[in-house]
Order: structure tokens, then C-alpha cells, then sequence
């Protein structure tokens, strides 16, 4: 079993963590609990990179062992970082 674990912290007020899990060569479960977000759909990107020290900016392109093009989370060709939308209500 693998697993990882996100700690998120933003100047703006949004925190969570985010849990990666996988059996195997099965898929990955993520859950997770956010935060700070606006209502709303917010992108949901796993990056190459985990050098946050300038933001988004230096976290490297989205993550994509398998050199896919950008694609919405249904297409069958797509970076494996792209993880969809999450949706935050008004509440």
C-alpha cells in the first residue's frame, strides 16, 4: 500500500489536508477535507513538483508520466494529475 498525505495552508484562508491511498496496482482513493474555498467550482490538480515557495508557480506542470495531452477528467487521454473540479457549496 501506498500513501501520501497533502497539508494545505494559504495566506487566503484555505486549509485541508488530502489524503492519496493505493493497494497495489489498484486505483487511488483521494479524500480529503478543505476549508476557505469560495462557492463554487475550483480545479483540482495533482503538479509535478512539490516546491510550493512561489506558489502555483513553482510547482511544475501537471503530473504526466505517461505524456498525455490536457483533457477534461472523463477523456480518455489525459495528464493523470487532472483530477476534475471541486465543488464548494454555499455553506
Amino acid at each position: 500500500m501506498v500513501k501520501a498525505v497533502v497539508v494545505l495552508s494559504t495566506s487566503e484562508g484555505v486549509s485541508g489536508t488530502v489524503h492519496f491511498q493505493q493497494e497495489d496496482d489498484g486505483p487511488t482513493t483521494v479524500t480529503g477535507s478543505l476549508k476557505g474555498l469560495k462557492p463554487g467550482n475550483h480545479g483540482f490538480h495533482v503538479h509535478a513538483l512539490g516546491d510550493t515557495t512561489n506558489g502555483c508557480m513553482s510547482t511544475g506542470p501537471h503530473f504526466n508520466p505517461a505524456g498525455k495531452e490536457h483533457g477534461a477528467p472523463d477523456d480518455e487521454n489525459r495528464h493523470a494529475g487532472d483530477l476534475g473540479n471541486v465543488t464548494v457549496g454555499e455553506d
